[in-house]
């Protein structure tokens, strides 16, 4: 843990203000669910909660069966972090953040295939480019994404990453 200098008090409701600075570095949105931990050394803890990261081995079964269906790399993140790889050395992609570039096209919350959109989603320090990304909606809220990696879509794979990405959506509604 690391010290940030920052003070704050507990207002008359219980409240503390996380400073803008530390919100816009960790990329914590307004409204967005917070996870909080106590240590036994009276350390208190927020944690930004993702409710895809519940899912995350069965994510990662998932992946891997797709991965050999479309003979590509697929990825699953959640808003901030890929939670499954399959195809690719997890190493490189396991809980590594995401792009800007990444988390924008999640938010036109429709699936973006290479070729069609003429555009590549970098992925840091990969070798390969995501070529399609499926948003995962969950009551209508963006969760995440399955992106397959490297390659040329085609109408197969177009179709099971949208499935994929619409299953894992379903899953989080129930």
């Amino acid at each position: 843990m690391k010290a940030t200098g920052i003070v704050r008090r507990i207002d008359d409701l219980g409240r503390v203000v996380i400073p803008k600075e530390i919100r816009r570095t960790l990329h914590i949105r307004v409204g967005e669910p917070l996870e909080i931990y106590v240590s036994g050394a009276g350390e208190i803890i927020f944690k930004k909660y993702s409710p895809l990261g519940e899912l995350s081995s069965f994510a990662a079964r998932y992946a891997e069966v797709l991965s050999r269906s479309v003979g590509g790399a697929v990825l699953v993140t959640d808003r901030d972090h890929v939670l499954a790889v399959s195809g690719a050395s997890r190493r490189e992609f396991l809980d590594q953040p995401l792009a800007s570039g990444y988390e924008q096209a999640m938010e036109e919350r429709r699936m973006l295939v290479y070729g069609e959109e003429n555009t590549l989603f970098p992925f840091p320090g990969a070798p390969q480019s995501v070529t399609m990304l499926a948003p995962i909606l969950s009551h209508g809220d963006i969760v995440g994404s399955v992106a397959l990696l490297g390659g040329e879509p085609g109408e197969t794979e177009t179709k099971l990453i949208g499935v994929a990405a619409a299953f894992l959506g379903r899953q989080m509604e129930e």
